[in-house]
């Protein structure tokens, strides 16, 4: 009862024990553990090293648990975001046309917002100003993004000159692979089997091998070479900063991170008096990846199971974060997994996100419409930035013409024209 660890932690108090603990961040570690291979492989799109990006995954998903685990004492675990990393590559890089330096820059400098928010009053300021239907279709709005990127990654949605995309040969081996993934992904997940994304990647990935989609050269050196990791640590570039793209980047993924986390934080912590920290930790995290070279960090979904397995305290996250330090190690087996074995997990977390879904008010159609173009606008356009602005553009008009302009909060109204001005100057 004397232990340091029942002291840091708080583990009587908590009603909780150090094995209970243990084995909550050991689950929650078996749930998340495919970022490691996920978020290295979406980073290599925007041209970052893959092995590096990689490393840097495991770095920061460290520091990010720790932070959870030392300064907020929070179950809750960090690493780098599923939809942020795809904000990040498609949005950032791809349709505003940063280098992936500069996304960097961006990432930092949002990071200070998220900070600043999470240290004084902003965040009550902010969860009051934004309309909750707006929060659950950003998070249903990027489910979707995720779950297009999921299904085009695995073959199964392919281009179409005179559709634009349409349904892919579902007897090509990349497609057949995603497809018996998925098949093997459903129930393991359906039936909380631990570490179910993790065992369908590796079913994947032998099902990729049997139809002969595996590259198993990389096998021949399991030697780890931080040589490559110099690329990202502080890479940063903030020579965008005169652009009016730059800051468009800069407010757009703030606005994500800090409603999605707040979002995600106040639905899984059990004890909601660890908020106000469990947000600071986060802030800081998201500081921390865009000085190390990785995209934003965010609450894990997954954090939900390691909760469910009775987690309560730091020692969870604490657990998860120590975890991570062996998959250094594991890189040269990540690199042989196929696209198609990861997509069936883009595709299911995109279903989770969209649950939210359920949270808007379609009887209000000042509310849904809104709403709507987000969850059109986003996997259509293939970009999350796009959707967020139509939706926060339709939102104060529909308001102001129906006459409940009193709805419309003064922070709406700014992040309205900011939008629409991004819009105009685009067009130019």
């Amino acid at each position: 009862m004397n232990s340091p660890l029942f002291k840091r932690f708080q583990i009587e108090r908590k009603q909780t024990s150090i094995r209970t603990e243990l084995v909550a961040g050991t689950t929650s570690f078996m749930t998340v553990a495919y970022i490691v291979a996920v978020n290295g492989a979406i980073l290599h799109l925007a041209g970052m090293p893959y092995e590096a990006a990689t490393i840097v995954t495991v770095i920061c998903s460290f520091i990010g648990c720790m932070l959870m685990a030392l300064w907020a004492n929070s179950p809750l675990i960090l690493v780098p975001g599923m939809g942020d990393n795809a904000f990040f590559v498609f949005t950032l890089v791809f349709s505003l046309g940063l280098t992936w330096q500069q996304a960097l820059a961006a990432v930092f400098l949002a990071g200070i917002v998220f900070l600043v928010t999470a240290v004084t009053k902003g965040a009550d300021y902010l969860s009051r100003s934004i309309p909750k239907s707006m929060i659950s279709a950003m998070t249903a709005g990027i489910g979707l993004f995720i779950a297009f990127l999921g299904l085009k990654n695995g073959g199964i949605i392919v281009a179409s000159e005179s559709t634009f995309v349409t349904l892919a040969n579902l007897s090509d081996p990349y497609a057949l692979t995603t497809i018996l993934t998925l098949v093997i992904a459903i129930p393991l997940f359906m039936r909380n089997v631990k570490g179910s994304f993790l065992i369908a990647i590796l079913a994947g990935t032998g099902i990729g091998a049997l139809l002969g989609i595996v590259d198993f050269s990389t096998l021949r050196d399991f030697s780890i070479s931080f040589e490559g990791y110099g690329e990202l640590l502080f890479a940063l570039d903030f020579s965008g900063a005169g652009s009016l793209n730059f800051w468009t980047a800069v407010f757009s993924l703030s606005m994500v991170i800090i409603f999605q986390n707040m979002g995600a934080q106040l639905g899984m912590l059990p004890d909601k008096g660890e908020f106000r920290r469990s947000f600071q930790a986060n802030s800081v995290s998201v500081i921390s990846a865009g000085l190390l070279g990785c995209s934003p960090m965010t609450t894990a979904a997954e954090s939900a199971t390691g909760i469910a397995s009775g987690g309560r305290t730091g020692l969870t996250s604490f657990t998860t974060g120590l975890l991570f330090i062996p998959a250094l190690f594991l890189i040269p087996l990540f690199k042989v997994i196929p696209s198609s074995a990861i997509a069936p997990v883009l595709i299911l977390v995109g279903c989770l996100m969209v649950q939210s879904i359920r949270e808007i008010p379609f009887s209000d159609f000042t509310e849904a419409f809104p709403a709507y173009l987000m969850l059109a606008i986003m996997p259509l356009s293939f970009s999350i930035a796009n959707g967020i602005a139509f939706g926060f553009i339709a939102y104060p008009i529909l308001k102001l013409v129906t006459g409940r302009n009193k709805e419309i909060s003064v922070t709406m109204v700014v992040i309205a024209l900011f939008f629409l001005l991004y819009f105009i100057l685009g067009s130019i």
